[in-house]
């Protein structure tokens, strides 16, 4: 087997499932589906964050939002519990969809059950490619989503939000992200939040 044609092929096939996403998002002025979006922005912010990464991280970092919008959070209740759940079943999705295309491509079961365990988040902070994927994750939503959600909370709220995704980085996501050109607002509300 060509793993690298392999890794190519796994990684156009997420990206054909997560083209079918109908919920769209402006891009460059261009209209693009949301998780094919997000998808090639955590590849993107992958490489730059961890340029040696193997391919069940990168595999994992394509498929982290994949075909998301097919578990809605209004499936779920409106409270801590219900999101938890969403989250855990939305997780169960990810990995077990990514690992089926890794199959198709002709990686082995071992290489699948890996990239699941990282979809998955099983041994955060003591899986150093689980913290990667974490760190890159959080980046992503600084870099990209951060203000658009900031607008739509309070500013108490937002503290409590970057306080949280802080908690989840390592020092180096810590670094990377006080080197993202975050708009000043944006930089001043991070500042607050960890000062």
């Amino acid at each position: 087997m060509d793993n690298n044609s392999a890794l190519d092929l796994t990684l156009e096939a997420i990206d054909q499932v997560n083209s079918q996403d109908p919920n769209m998002e402006f891009c460059h002025e261009v209209e693009v589906p949301k998780e094919l979006l997000y998808g090639q922005r955590m590849s993107e912010r992958l490489a730059q964050f961890a340029p040696g990464a193997s391919e069940h991280l990168q595999i994992a970092a394509r498929a982290q939002h994949i075909k998301r919008w097919a578990i809605p959070r209004s499936d779920y209740p409106m409270d801590r519990q219900g999101y938890h759940q969403w989250r855990t079943d939305l997780g169960k999705m990810h990995a077990d969809l990514a690992a089926e295309l890794m199959r198709e491509q002709g990686y082995s079961e071992d290489d699948a059950v890996r990239t699941q365990q990282l979809l998955r988040k099983e041994k955060i902070k003591r899986d150093a490619e689980c913290q990667t994927l974490e760190d890159v994750i959080c980046l992503v939503f600084l870099e990209y989503y951060f203000a658009d959600f900031a607008a739509k909370h309070t500013e108490e709220k937002m503290l409590g939000i970057i306080r949280k995704t802080w908690a989840k980085m390592s020092e180096a996501g810590h670094a990377a992200a006080l080197e993202l050109d975050l708009p000043e607002a944006m930089l001043a509300l991070v500042k607050r939040a960890l000062s």
